[in-house]
């Protein structure tokens, strides 16, 4: 059965099941391969209408909050780990609830907390590192850049403040492939080699993009396995978008073409409302049937419904003119679109929907009036 995107309704968000189990298949391989534990980070998918497929293959979620972790810990039921820059003090005992892995930013953090967590005797303590080396290009994607927030750096470290901590973070990637893993494990071990050999896991954290096709799986496997090897530690890793990535769309329609200068399209999706990430990386989302600017005959400036002038999804070029009611298919708009869109303007949220072999096109979440009403007062 082909996936018919003129029976969905617009804007809506839809998630290919069969695309989504390819991904999740090819992440379980690599825990069967080395032994490792693949989480999903919720960051960056947290479609819970498919965490039954998510949870066959991989061995729980991890949450950067209290909701999130809540969420893992209701709809996969299986291992909950959380990561804040800091956590609230009132939320600490439910976060204990749900959580197996607690994971803190500073020891400061640590020493605040440490008791309420070990007297749980259900959770296992970590501190996140910040070996001060990343190879991302994207400052504000950059956990290690100068000054940051995120983990403690080796001139910060307290190893005689380490009982009770069961293992090490380190997060310092983002959308790259396992030879910035091999450089960063590197940096890693001779930074802190001498405290790895003391705990019993390690979480290389997320930005491995695994899923990608021209990955090379041979070399992450050979880097989670000089850990276990070297150090006989467990390893975690925490994808997000790998887990969805190139599984889903954004299906809009054309709403109105006008002129200044050149043809726009005005869509009923917005790249400030529906795919964030088009202003803040930024990057040019691909569109089935289209091309580059002038790679076909008519070109258009794809924009949104919204009063932000620079509401600008980016330039396109097209086999046939475009006309109002037409659909365009935005790929790869699985991750990171759900979980950061907003209702500006009261622009109404895309509905979510998926896809399989079985029961074709299905509705899960329709948005309206009340979804907008209630977030406000």
């Amino acid at each position: 059965m082909n996936l018919d995107f003129s029976l969905c309704p617009t804007p809506c968000y839809i998630v290919d099941e069969r695309l989504l189990e390819k991904n999740l298949k090819i992440l379980h391989s690599v825990q069967e391969r080395t032994g490792c534990k693949i989480l999903l980070a919720l960051k960056g998918f947290s479609m819970f209408s498919v965490f039954p497929l998510v949870g066959k293959y991989l061995r729980g979620i991890t949450a950067s909050s209290l909701f999130e972790a809540r969420l893992g810990y209701e709809e996969m039921g299986k291992e909950v780990h959380i990561y804040s820059p800091a956590y609230v003090e009132e939320e600490f005992d439910e976060i204990i609830k749900y959580c197996d892995h607690i994971v803190f930013n500073s020891f400061s953090q640590w020493n605040k907390y440490k008791e309420r967590a070990l007297k749980s005797g259900k959770v296992e303590c970590g501190i996140r590192i910040n070996p001060e080396y990343s190879e991302i290009k994207t400052p504000i994607y950059d956990p290690c850049y100068q000054n940051s927030r995120l983990g403690v750096t080796l001139k910060n470290f307290s190893p005689d403040e380490l009982e009770g901590i069961s293992g090490l973070h380190f997060h310092t990637m983002c959308e790259q492939n396992s030879d910035t893993l091999e450089r960063t494990i590197k940096v890693v071990d001779e930074k802190f080699g001498c405290y790895i050999s003391k705990i019993k896991w390690i979480n290389m954290g997320g930005g491995h993009h695994i899923t990608r096709d021209d990955y090379d799986i041979d070399l992450l496997v050979d880097s989670i396995m000089h850990f276990k090897n070297k150090y006989g530690v467990e390893v975690y890793l925490e994808p997000g978008e790998a887990v969805a990535l190139n599984t889903g769309f954004l299906v809009s329609t054309v709403l109105d073409i006008v002129n200044n200068g050149m043809d726009i399209a005005i869509l009923d999706t917005s790249a400030a409302c529906h795919m964030p990430d088009v202003l803040e990386m930024p990057y040019r989302p691909n569109i089935i049937g289209a091309g580059m600017p002038d790679e076909y005959e008519f070109t258009y400036r794809l924009g949104g419904p919204t009063c932000l002038a620079g509401d600008i999804i980016g330039d396109y070029s097209f086999r046939q003119p475009l006309k109002p009611g037409d659909k365009l298919v935005f790929c790869d708009m699985a991750h990171y679109t759900m979980v950061k869109n907003n209702m500006f303007n009261g622009v109404n949220l895309p509905s979510i929907a998926v896809f399989n072999e079985k029961d074709g096109i299905r509705i899960i979440r329709k948005f309206g009036y009340e979804d907008y009403r209630s977030r406000l007062s």
